[in-house]
Order: C-alpha cells, then structure tokens, then sequence
C-alpha cells in the first residue's frame, strides 16, 4: 500500500465531516462525488441546492444525495452562527449585521462557523479563491492551536530514492505560507511539520533536521557592522533549534545541518557525527518562505518526486488550501489529508 492509499484507508476507518464551501464549481463537485461513493468522509456542501442538483445530473454525478448540502441564503442556523461570530469578532468592532451578511455571503466564513460551532472537522477550499481568502477566516474564527501563533504549509515528498526519510518520504515545511519566519516561529514549524508527519504521512517517530547551508558550525553568518545582526540565517536556524529541543524536549530535532548531512549516513558521519539526527532525518525544515518553494520544486521537476500538498498547519481545527489550478483528484486526496489531520 503506498501513501496515498494507506491516507486514504484512514480517513475511511475514522470518517469526519468536511465542509467544502465551493460546492457549485465542477472539480470540487465532481470530487465531492467520488468522496461519496468511496465513503471517505462525511461532506458538507455549501451552495444554492438547486444549482447543486442541476450540476450533478448535467455531469452524471450519482452520489451527491449522499451529501449534507447547506444553502447559506436559506440555513437554519444563520442566526446562532452570525451572533457566534459577532460575539468572537466584537473587539475588532463586528456588528451582528456584519456578521449576518458574512454568514450568507461568504460561504468560507460559514464553513468556519459550521467548524466553530462543532458541526464539522475541517475544510477545503482554494479551487476558487486565494490562500488569503481561505487564511482569513480561519484564523479570525478558529484561530491557532494552542501554543502556536504561526501558520505553516507542509509539503509531502513522495520520492524514488527510498533510502532516504521513511522508505523514500520526507515532509517539508513552510513550503507555503510564512516569508521569513523568526527563530521562534522556525521553532513551531518544526513542531507542527512534525505533526503532520504523523498526523497524514504516517511517520511514528518524526526526526527532524533544521535546514541551512553550514552543519555544526562549518560555516558563520556575516554580520552586518552597523547592527552587529546576521546578514543570513545560520545564527536564526542554530537559535530555532535551541528553541525547538528546550520547547519541545520529546521532539527528535536537530541543527544546523545541511541537506546532505540530514539525509545521507555517509555524510552524517563526516559532517555531524553524534548527532542524533542527521543521516536519518525524515521532516526537513527550512529557513524561509523562498528556499521552501524552490527546494521542493526542484526535487518534484528534477528528480521527479511527488509533491502533495501544500497542507496547511498549526490551526486548531484542519483547514486547507487549494491550488486553483487543482485537478477532481488533488480535491479527493486533499479531502483524505483533512480527514487524516482531524481524527488528531
């Protein structure tokens, strides 16, 4: 069974309920079918029922009965989610008002007070609207898990060279959401990636390599003479990793190491021997937003690794970003990684 499958084999075994707030455009429904007649997870679908019934007869899609379908012009609960969301939002001046045309208007903002308010798990969208748009109301609503004030995307490497990560798997973060993330959020990346680790890639026992280019020492941050500062990033990654082991003591983490080191024995031992560590690592975390992006692309172009992803982390309730340019089966799949991360 390879990931994806065994993925998907658990979200069937602990069904959740996943709302899936762009209903009406073709991909989502078309994977919200597949969903249903696999029985992967319990959805929600959030739009005009009609045009929903229509969608689904116009495309053959047999299985979307089976779905709880919301109409956000016409639910039950608009009442109790808008006076939730004005009473969660009134520092920030929310009127009741405001919050009731949120609820009817924004189907994002009703997904995450459908979450809020206990009657999901999770959700999806991005098939339609920008990581901002899908961002937003998460964090107003259901903001951060505990202990954690950054936000992260993991990316899942699905490689051919299965001697490196777990039988040729590797997580990667941020790969996604943060640009240049302080010693102490790199810290809580590391903590969160690590968490969906095991959460959706199934690794036990996450090990964790705090990416730079210099291992132990072999290299050292200009400094800038006016401010004394580092110019690059060795001192943030070496001090992120303080920050990693004294805040998280049951974490396997370790840096700085540099790609090779984390992965290889061979130049483990050369590089950072008696690290505990490097040479087996399988969560790799990287300093910034831009080495994320390219350094994952890399390896999905040049050395043809499955990239999935990005996921997104360290919310309190599992809420996940599409790309608009994502096929009916990246919408199955991402559905599956959802399911995985809310049964936590």
């Amino acid at each position: 069974m390879n990931l994806l499958e065994n993925i998907v084999a658990r979200a069937k075994a602990n069904k959740q309920r996943i709302v899936l707030p762009e209903a009406e455009e073709e991909r989502t429904l078309k994977a919200a079918d597949k969903v249903l007649a696999d029985d992967l997870a319990h959805l929600i679908l959030i739009g005009n029922p009609e045009n929903i019934e229509r969608e689904a007869k116009e495309w053959g899609l047999k299985h979307i009965s089976k779905a709880t379908i919301i109409d956000p012009k016409n639910c039950d609960k608009t009442e109790d989610y808008a006076t939730l969301l004005a009473e969660l939002r009134k520092k920030k001046g929310m009127t009741m008002e405001q919050a009731r045309d949120l609820v009817t208007h924004n189907n994002l903002y009703l997904g995450c007070m459908i979450i809020k308010s206990g009657d999901a798990d999770g959700q999806i969208s991005g098939a339609l609207s920008t990581t901002g748009d899908t961002l937003r109301p998460a964090l107003q609503i259901i903001k951060c898990a505990p202990g954690v004030t950054c936000v992260s995307g993991a990316m899942l490497l699905l490689t051919h060279e299965r001697q490196y990560g777990k039988n040729g798997v590797v997580v990667m973060g941020d790969v996604a959401v943060t640009p240049n993330p302080t010693a102490d959020q790199l810290a809580q990346i590391a903590y969160t990636t690590a968490q969906t680790a095991r959460t959706v890639a199934g690794i036990d026992n996450p090990e964790v390599a705090m990416l730079s280019f210099s291992t132990k020492g072999s290299a050292k941050d200009a400094k800038d003479k006016e401010t004394g500062k580092s110019v690059y990033i060795i001192d943030k990654v070496v001090e992120a990793t303080r920050i990693a082991q004294e805040r998280y003591p049951d974490l396997k983490v370790d840096g700085e190491l540099q790609a090779d080191a984390a992965l290889a024995p061979t130049v483990a031992q050369k590089k950072a021997k008696g690290s505990k560590v490097a040479g087996k690592a399988n969560v790799l975390v990287v300093p910034n937003l831009e080495v994320g992006n390219i350094g994952y692309k890399l390896v999905q172009r040049l050395g043809g690794a499955t990239a999935i992803g990005p996921i997104l982390q360290g919310i309190a309730r599992p809420v996940n970003d599409l790309s608009r340019g994502c096929s009916v089966d990246d919408i199955y799949y991402m559905v599956a990684i959802t399911a995985c991360q809310a049964q936590s």
